[in-house]
């Protein structure tokens, strides 16, 4: 039934492409469990690609297998629906995305290709941590919300409202909604994007039972409160859904209140997009032209058993057809597109091009990755990537994995490798020593996905340790300079270290300064915005934006400096992803190269004489600058009844957790506070069993924090017992003769 609803659709969908007022870029965001993929079972019931009976219950986006099985969202999925809104057809290409915290990158990634963005909210847990974290990042993409309060049947049946409370407690959330786009939109949209019931920019309902509405179609209807609350008590909620089809609540706000491509380019290109505006490209960008030169972003890579990698992104200018020869720019390399497809949830449909405005998958671009600019070959020296996608999590928590069968281990890594292309939030590390291989995510169930995928593809044996955690090292001093002797002795550099200050860190976490930035454009920044000293912001050599740390030049006239800045770069690049205390990698650090003695053969300073002299002396300067462990904090808002506050903070002190807040509202108290990774692996057994069940809370990654100085040494010693590392912390002389 659906495979032909499709086919017959085909035709209408290819034709609407090309005209950009009929086309709509949107997607789910939410908190875990507050209805998302329910939510997208109705829009796909109403679009007849899902039978009526099933809507609901199929979870038909959840398409991997353990999604079904955990009934949880791990993967952000593609469709393309056809809708007919007041007799007009429309194209909604929709994304469903994870509300899992440890999910966030899925939902980082979609935000590129989207223009709106379908919040879904419970009505009981009200807005969440990470309704806060997703709406933060849309606004951050310039991506606009409106919003579906959803399990209203809870109000009715769990906590028993009447029709005022009801409504009052709607009117809560909206007010709650509305102060995080008043906290995170952009200046220009605060109050534009503010969502208004009453012009039906929210819908209410539940997508289990399939019913929902917003205001103007309630009050067209004469639908009040009562009339669903009567609904649920006299049991006739089946003729609810059929009267206040969810679906179509839904997408008549898309097809109202989401922009169309060439309305929302307009706005989202001078954000997303480094180019010139005014050039020929960056005006076709604008208006999302689909005679302009071919301009995509990519959002995420899939691997197909059969077909092999395939590019999932949005045509932002131009017409992508198969057969092009389209250009790289991360990967600096030319591919020919082998064919193009839409997305039907877990089917690709090939289809011969697909327009600027419009979501497609590709295949033929196997080096291109998420956050990849995609350009047409013609145009590859004047085209601009666009900006780099922003995770808010990092992979902090670390398993080893060892196959059981030695001979297996090359096809395991590969396997590895190829779910870290998918989600980049994956972070993977093969220890040249032991050979040991770690994969790191940002929490123990993104690591457990990965392993449950990782036996389903590969059909291996394999071993996974228990989680551990990932610390980083640092400094809370300025060290003296130290000198790194080459190996031969005739080369000399002298190198200091310090604390990078918290505003230049978040500079670089954001990507307002980045490694590969104008040098002029990154000095103004850091000087109007850190208040850094001119010269010395003028003489940043490098930028480690993975761990977040500095190398800066402050010689003068120094012969030959020139030639051996590379192996320096690379001398501190090396550095930096494994300090001295316990080989975790540096954050946060100033390097400062003073001086330098070069010898003037070539063949006497070459990288293995240069890379060791600055090792050494970044080594000594950490160690000379009071070094620290930092840990990493999950922020953590739990909600629940009066009488169980005490149970909650006693849970969290015991893991070394601290309350920053607790707000009352009529029905429960939330209690916002923060607890390290490290404590957090029982949290959610203890907090279940001390309130007996009446809490529901979110964890987040929050930032990175010192290690209390009582634990430091002890924390070192088990890192270097676990890596097989002498038990002896390192001192200074051992990295340097005299200093």
């Amino acid at each position: 039934m659906a495979v032909r609803i499709i086919e017959k659709k085909i035709e209408d969908i290819l034709s609407m492409m090309r005209n950009p007022a009929q086309v709509r870029n949107a997607g789910t965001l939410a908190h875990v469990d507050h209805g998302k993929t329910t939510t997208t079972d109705s829009l796909l019931m109403g679009a007849g690609l899902l039978s009526p009976k099933v809507a609901g219950k199929a979870l038909a986006m959840d398409y991997v297998e353990i999604e079904q099985l955990r009934q949880m969202t791990v993967k952000a999925a593609n469709i393309s629906l056809y809708f007919e809104y007041e007799s007009k057809p429309y194209i909604i290409n929709f994304v469903d995305t994870p509300g899992h915290v440890d999910f966030t990158g899925h939902v980082t990634r979609s935000l590129r290709v989207m223009d709106g963005a379908l919040v879904v909210v419970d009505a009981v847990e009200g807005v969440m941590t990470q309704t806060e974290t997703v709406v933060r990042q849309a606004m951050e993409e310039m991506v606009r919300p409106v919003l579906f309060v959803n399990k209203i049947d809870r109000l009715i049946k769990e906590l028993r409202l009447n029709p005022n409370e009801i409504q009052q407690r709607i009117i809560e959330i909206v007010k709650d909604f509305n102060n995080l786009i008043d906290m995170y939109a952009d200046p220009a949209f605060k109050d534009k994007w503010k969502v208004d019931p009453s012009k039906g920019q929210v819908a209410l309902g539940s997508a289990l039972y399939k019913w929902g509405v917003t205001i103007p179609q309630a009050a067209k209807a004469g639908l009040k409160f009562s009339n669903i609350v009567d609904a649920y008590e006299k049991n006739y909620v089946e003729e609810l859904s059929q009267e206040f089809p969810l679906h179509k609540a839904i997408l008549n706000m898309i097809v109202e209140h989401v922009p169309p491509p060439n309305v929302a380019q307009k706005y989202r290109i001078p954000k997303i997009w480094k180019g010139d505006l005014n050039s020929p490209l960056g005006k076709a960008l604008l208006e999302a032209d689909p005679d302009g030169p071919t301009v995509m972003a990519i959002s995420k890579m899939n691997k197909d058993p059969h077909a092999g990698l395939i590019a999932t992104g949005r045509v932002f200018s131009g017409t992508v057809r198969e057969g092009d020869e389209v250009y790289l720019i991360n990967a600096k390399t030319t591919k020919r597109v082998l064919q193009t497809y839409l997305y039907m949830g877990p089917n690709r449909i090939v289809i011969p091009e697909v327009p600027a405005g419009n979501i497609v998958a590709l295949l033929g671009v196997d080096d291109a990755r998420a956050g990849e600019t995609i350009v047409a070959a013609s145009i590859k020296d004047a085209a601009a990537p666009f900006e780099r996608m922003k995770y808010i999590s990092e992979p902090v928590v670390t398993v080893a994995i060892e196959p059981k069968n030695p001979n297996d281990l090359a096809k395991l890594v590969e396997g590895l490798r190829e779910l870290t292309i998918e989600d980049p939030t994956l972070s993977l590390k093969i220890d040249e020593e032991t050979g040991q291989i770690l994969l790191s995510g940002v929490g123990t169930l993104h690591l457990e996905i990965a392993a449950w995928l990782l036996k389903e593809r590969t059909k291996l044996d394999f071993t996974v340790s228990q989680p551990l955690v990932r610390f980083r090292e640092t400094v809370r001093a300025a060290s003296p300079t130290f000198e790194g002797k080459s190996p031969n002795k005739h080369n000399r550099l002298y190198i200091s270290v310090e604390p990078l200050d918290e505003e230049t860190i978040r500079l670089i976490q954001f990507g307002e300064v980045t490694d590969d930035q104008d040098p002029k454009e990154r000095a103004k920044i850091l000087r109007e915005k850190a208040g850094w000293d001119a010269d010395e912001a003028r003489g940043i050599w490098a930028i480690d934006e993975q761990y977040i740390n500095v190398l800066i030049d402050k010689t003068t006239g120094i012969q030959y400096l020139r030639e051996i800045r590379d192996y320096i770069v690379q001398g501190f690049r090396w550095s930096v992803q494994s300090g001295p205390l316990a080989q975790e990698p540096v954050r946060g650090v100033k390097v400062i190269l003073h001086d330098a003695v070069v010898h003037e053969d070539p063949a006497h300073r070459g990288p293995a004489q240069i890379m060791p002299a600055a090792k050494n002396a970044i080594m000594a300067g950490i160690l000379g600058a009071r070094p620290t462990l930092l840990e990493p904090m999950l922020s953590i808002e739990a909600k629940t009844t009066q009488e169980n506050i005490g149970s909650v903070i006693g849970v969290l002190n015991r893991h070394r957790g601290k309350v920053i807040d607790m707000v009352q509202s009529e029905y429960m108290v939330a209690i916002k506070g923060e607890v390290p990774v490290m404590e957090s692996f029982t949290l959610s057994d203890e907090l279940r069993s001390a309130t007996a069940g009446r809490v529901f809370w979110s964890l987040q990654f929050a930032r990175w924090s010192p290690v209390p100085e009582n634990m430091l040494v002890d924390i070192v010693m088990k890192i270097r017992e676990r890596k097989g590392l002498p038990k002896e912390i390192p001192k200074v002389e051992d990295f340097i003769s005299q200093y």
